[in-house]
């Protein structure tokens, strides 16, 4: 009966283990033929010079700066928005049928392909609010698209904190929302950051929603204000792949190793401050 027992557990350890292989392997192999391919186009006058010859030549300066700015805009409209919204959501709305839908459409807005949050962005922050083609509405519309995401995972990480916790800070008479910011957000934070992380990944690579509302074909200057439009390294990784002939392979791969680059190292600071907020949890 035990040696059934352990044999079975082999099995199932096998078998997780033959998964795991499946998901992470073709990960790694694109990853490793990447840098690969484009590891020889990284110079710093790559990444330090603008675009010239209608992209052909030059660097991606702008490109990377445009990201970046994407991404800084998403986090300042969509963090505290949806940070917010999860805290209502699970320390103050009631368990009602209003509630259980308003759960079910965020999450359901989560899978919607980004094509549709693109055309909304264009539709209502480019046209109807007239901010045009800019750095704000392309932020903006990004926000909108990564809230779902950052309103379920703040959400969990306010449920998994213990309810003893809120107990002991409101019979010590600690006001309702005293104890969500000092007790639940701090032990809470590390899937916060989870969320965020999620959130600058998915903002950081994404095409379609910038294609409507801030993306520059060739723009070889940097933005001046956030009404400007910019290039991004996403849409300039599809336009020189699609749309400019005769550009070198090996240029085509480094764009996609810096933009890779730009999100692992985010991605990278993020995980870090994660598991120093995770150091100091007692439980």
């Amino acid at each position: 009966m035990i040696k059934n027992a352990y044999t079975r557990e082999k099995l199932a350890f096998s078998i997780l283990f033959l998964s795991t292989l499946v998901v992470v392997l073709p990960v790694i192999l694109i990853l490793i033929y990447i840098i690969y391919q484009g590891w020889h186009a990284i110079s710093w006058d790559f990444l330090t010079q603008m675009p010239k010859r209608g992209m052909r030549e030059g660097g991606i300066f702008p490109a990377i700066v445009g990201t970046l700015w994407l991404v800084l805009g998403t986090l300042i409209f969509a963090l505290p928005l949806g940070v917010l919204s999860a805290i209502y959501l699970s320390e103050y709305a009631k368990d009602n049928f209003l509630t259980r839908a308003v759960k079910l459409a965020i999450i359901n807005l989560a899978g919607v392909p980004s094509v549709v949050y693109g055309l909304f962005g264009l539709g209502i922050f480019v046209i109807f609010l007239k901010f045009g083609a800019s750095i704000l509405a392309g932020s903006l519309t990004l926000a909108i698209m990564v809230l779902p995401i950052i309103i379920t995972t703040t959400r969990e990480a306010l449920d998994s904190v213990p309810q003893s916790f809120r107990q002991v800070s409101l019979s010590l008479g600690v006001s309702k929302w005293e104890t969500i910011r000092r007790v639940v957000l701090p032990h809470a934070l590390p899937g916060i950051l989870t969320g965020m992380i999620l959130a600058v990944s998915r903002a950081a690579g994404e095409t379609a929603p910038i294609l409507f509302t801030v993306a520059a074909f060739y723009l070889p200057r940097l933005p001046k204000s956030i009404f400007d439009q910019a290039m991004a390294l996403p849409y300039h990784l599809y336009v020189i792949s699609t749309q400019v002939p005769n550009i070198k392979l090996e240029i085509r791969y480094g764009t996609a190793l810096v933009l890779l680059m730009i999100v692992l190292s985010l991605n990278l600071v993020a995980i870090l401050v994660r598991a120093q907020f995770r150091k100091k949890r007692k439980w």
